[in-house]
């Protein structure tokens, strides 16, 4: 069912021809409009290689993205490390499929960029999210978020 669907969907790198429509998903999905936020986020990187954001486009329009990042040394974590930072999908699109096939397209630029492990944060009540991840493949890690409220 999905299959089908999926093969009008094309997957490609972020770039700044995008932000409009990412900008719109994102406001459908928080109710909020955060026009500089998603384009500092573009900028970020739309330079890398292998591509670090990815969007899916259905008739050349955007209806999900992933955004993500190769880093490490920070927090005592190799630099052989992924985050994983932001994924959406318009709700009209979602449980078709689309995050599915852009995680793959990440994790696949991931390790050709050399990382051996990817990390993301999920909200401990976000069940869907969460159960996403699972699926994915990912568990629990070693590290423990923090946060002290002021």
């Amino acid at each position: 069912m999905h299959d089908d669907f999926l093969k009008r969907v094309s997957l490609k790198p972020i770039s700044s021809s995008h932000v409009e429509d990412i900008v719109e998903i994102d406001q459908r999905i928080l109710g909020k409009k955060r026009q500089s936020f998603w384009k500092k986020k573009v900028r970020a990187v739309e330079p890398n290689s292998p591509p670090t954001g990815i969007v899916a486009e259905l008739e050349n329009k955007v209806i999900g993205f992933i955004f993500g990042e190769v880093s490490g040394w920070e927090f005592g974590v190799p630099a052989s490390v992924g985050w994983i930072d932001t994924l959406g999908v318009d709700p009209k699109y979602q449980n078709r499929g689309v995050a599915k096939a852009m995680m793959e397209v990440l994790i696949k630029n991931f390790r050709e960029a050399g990382v051996k492990n990817i990390y993301t944060l999920v909200n401990w009540d976000d069940w869907d999210l969460l159960q996403f991840f699972r699926r994915m493949g990912f568990t629990r890690g070693d590290m423990i978020n923090l946060e002290l409220r002021t």
